[in-house]
């Protein structure tokens, strides 16, 4: 999973989001987004913020083990996203 992670940071650096596949990203909520990576091991996800200029801030990884992404995720992503912004 943490190699799909990067790979994906690296294909997000060189060619922008669009260059992902196209269910490996959704919006979540306000700038909230939700990063969707499958591997052998399960399925991730990383929530993360665009900021100013073209940083992306990642504020959360995790497993997802049930079909939504869980609540005290998305709390704690705003809670960091409200520290950065």
């Amino acid at each position: 999973m943490q190699a799909r992670f990067l790979r994906f940071g690296d294909i997000i650096e060189l060619n922008g989001f669009e260059a992902l596949p196209r269910d490996s990203v959704k919006h979540l909520e306000g700038k909230l987004w939700e990063l969707r990576m499958i591997g052998r091991d399960g399925i991730s996800r990383a929530i993360y913020v665009t900021a100013a200029g073209r940083r992306v801030i990642v504020l959360r990884v995790f497993i997802k083990k049930t079909q939504k992404t869980p609540p005290r995720e998305l709390e704690l992503a705003r809670q960091r996203a409200k520290e950065i912004l």
